[in-house]
C-alpha cells in the first residue's frame, strides 16, 4: 500500500510557550524511561518537562554551593585582611 501525500495539507503549528527553545539531545534510553515511567506512574504529563525540572533543580542546587563557597572564601580573606 502507497501513500498518497501530494494533496496533502500540514495541520497547525502549535507555537512553543514563550522562553523555551527547541533543540535536539541524546540522552541514554535508560534515563529517558526513567523520566517516561515517572510519568505514567504519576498519572500523566510530560516526561520532558520532568528533565527540565530535574535539570533546573541541578543548576539551583549548584548555583546555592557556588554562592555559599564564594561567601566562605571571601570571608577568610576579609579576616586576613584585618
Amino acid at each position: 500500500m502507497t501513500e498518497e501525500f501530494s494533496k496533502g495539507k500540514r495541520g497547525a503549528v502549535v507555537k512553543p510557550e514563550p522562553n523555551k527553545v527547541r533543540i535536539t539531545i541524546r540522552l541514554d534510553a535508560d534515563v529517558i524511561e526513567c523520566f517516561k515511567n515517572r510519568v505514567h506512574a504519576s498519572g500523566g504529563g510530560n516526561y520532558q518537562t520532568l528533565i527540565n525540572a530535574a535539570l533546573r533543580e541541578h543548576i539551583q542546587a549548584n548555583d546555592k554551593d557556588i554562592e555559599s563557597k564564594l561567601r566562605k572564601i571571601i570571608s577568610e580573606e576579609l579576616k586576613r585582611a584585618v
